[in-house]
């Protein structure tokens, strides 16, 4: 079925803003295996669409990690998301990953390759990511969540709270948490396209009663 222009950007284009080719619909990238993004997610960038994939760092396969990405979150350009290819051992003298460069370097000791894995990244829905934002391994967003510029988020950030710093901490809430307890079970970002065009003035302007009080 041919995309309908009265209800929003197309979901399947790649640069969904005519003329701005920086804006891209990140779940239109060629992506790897061990990354999913959901529709309307959106990377903004200079460089164009290939920086976001440059923004993934130390994502090997053999790892097993996954990025995930929900639906409807802002990334402004430069935000990065460190996987768990880029952690070293502490349990010894030396950090160093000699064992990664192989010969006479592999086959040691026994544990050469055991790195530390902190899991999953999985960033929500309707999360905004701030410019030059970085987001460490194993690090779970929740919805609705404000990651300020520059920040390094190395903990799980709550539903609907803003964040800020190095190491990024909970400025405020945008709502709270029995109100972004009821907007994760509105979720509203999983409706269909005419459904999200016809209640936008509630979702951008509104409140969560008025959310909650939709029925159709």
């Amino acid at each position: 079925m041919p995309h309908d222009p009265r209800f929003g950007p197309d979901p399947d284009a790649l640069h969904p803003m005519p003329g701005h080719p920086r804006v891209t619909f990140v779940k239109n990238l060629l992506l790897p295996e061990n990354v999913s993004v959901g529709a309307y997610t959106y990377y903004d960038d200079p460089e164009g669409p290939g920086a976001f994939l440059d923004s993934i760092l130390y994502h090997f396969p053999f790892i097993g990690d996954r990025l995930r990405i929900g639906r409807f979150c802002a990334i402004a350009a430069g935000t990065r998301f460190a996987m768990n290819g880029g952690n070293h051992r502490m349990a010894g003298p030396s950090t160093y990953p000699f064992a990664i460069f192989g010969g006479g370097w592999r086959g040691r000791f026994p544990e050469e390759f055991d790195f530390p894995k902190r899991g999953d990244t999985v960033i929500g829905n309707d999360v905004w990511f701030g410019l030059d934002s970085t987001i460490l391994p194993g690090v779970t967003i929740g919805d609705g969540a404000v990651i300020g510029a520059l920040s390094v988020v190395t903990r799980p950030v709550p539903p609907y709270a803003v964040v800020a710093g190095n190491p990024a901490r909970i400025l405020r809430r945008r709502l709270s948490e029995a109100d972004a307890a009821r907007m994760q079970r509105i979720a509203w970002w999983d409706w269909d396209a005419e459904r999200i065009t016809r209640h936008l003035p509630l979702i951008s302007g509104g409140d969560v009663d008025g959310l909650e009080a939709v029925t159709a």
